[in-house]
């Protein structure tokens, strides 16, 4: 073996490269070579073959020496001047890895790349250690992966948007044509022993909406389908699990068909059934507590006719490609306009 340093060109069938930064085609793919910052390091076998008794040199390089080593790394491009490194093409060798990343990096803080976002699935776990010893860090996870990122330009404050900050949980407030209101007694939860009946409540998913995780987590905890009206009422909270903030919003819904009875989950649930709003709202568990007292307030107004609630719907959104959705709106003050015009 020996070491060539600098440019350097070879004459081979399927294999050639040349230039300050070299391009290396491979089984007919071509790959950009790294050399900013650092001399490009190429490893060459040296074979003798003989014929007629003159020696001739062929140079067979194979990918995991050149390509491998000195290749940047796959990535595409995101709308804020950053990087998105394409996991499924990461080399598996670690010290291939660290090598390609490493001349990534050089040639992307080069060209005015500002971020860099790196996807590591579990069975990537062990290129963690190399991204985190060049300056890469963790910025969220999921049970399959892991998103690392790094600022490149250390002129520029970075502008990496934070991981998401809240998470966000639905109050289902079920009233019948009986004037009746779903309440449950929870099995977990701070709430169990307590002897407090409580709005069925449950947490949104990625990807999806504040109606459509009510009326969800209602039909799996009561087994009562109903859709939704109107949104009542927002809490924000702060330091909830893990650090984070939380969300809690209100849904006015009607049970479809209206004569149902609840089905308690057993692992969740002690019980569910339907009461009388007042017995629900006036709890003394609440009274002591002024944001839910007014939250339930507003629930009771809406129950009774005097309060609209804001109104949800999913709209067209985008004029680049064709998606939807949800918005909530508040109704105009009809009494409002008609005293204005008086």
């Amino acid at each position: 073996m020996v070491q060539v340093l600098g440019n350097l060109s070879v004459a081979s069938g399927h294999t050639g490269f040349q230039g300050k930064n070299p391009m290396l085609t491979l089984g007919g793919r071509a790959r950009v070579l790294c050399s900013q910052g650092h001399l490009l390091r190429i490893s060459v076998s040296l074979h003798s073959l003989r014929s007629g008794g003159a020696t001739r040199r062929r140079v067979l390089m194979s990918e995991g020496d050149i390509a491998e080593q000195n290749a940047e790394l796959e990535a595409t491009d995101d709308n804020y001047d950053g990087k998105l490194v394409v996991s499924s093409m990461l080399p598996s060798d670690p010290r291939v890895f660290a090598s390609r990343l490493r001349c990534s990096l050089d040639s992307w803080t080069a060209a005015g790349t500002r971020g860099v976002w790196l996807k590591l699935g579990i069975s990537q776990s062990s290129l963690i250690p190399e991204a985190v010893d060049q300056g890469f860090e963790f910025h969220h996870a999921e049970k399959d992966y892991v998103m690392m990122t790094r600022w490149l330009q250390a002129s520029v404050p970075s502008t990496l948007p934070a991981n998401a900050s809240h998470q966000v949980g639905v109050g289902a407030f079920v009233v019948n044509s009986r004037g009746e209101v779903l309440v449950v007694l929870e099995r977990t939860g701070v709430l169990r022993s307590r002897g407090v009946w409580k709005m069925p409540t449950g947490v949104v998913t990625m990807g999806e909406d504040l109606t459509v995780a009510a009326e969800r987590e209602l039909l799996e905890e009561t087994g009562i389908s109903a859709r939704v009206e109107a949104m009542l009422a927002v809490r924000q909270a702060h330091g909830f699990a893990f650090g984070k903030s939380d969300m809690f919003v209100v849904l006015g819904m009607r049970p479809i068909p209206d004569e149902q009875q609840p089905i308690p989950q057993e692992s969740e649930l002690v019980d569910a059934r339907w009461v009388p709003i007042r017995e629900y709202t006036e709890q003394e568990f609440f009274s002591g507590m002024p944001l839910y007292s007014k939250m339930l307030e507003r629930c009771l107004a809406w129950a009774e006719g005097r309060y609209k609630g804001f109104r949800t719907a999913r709209l067209e959104s985008s004029v680049v490609t064709k998606r939807s959705d949800l918005l909530i709106w508040g109704e105009d003050d009809d009494n409002a306009i008609a005293r204005r015009a008086d």
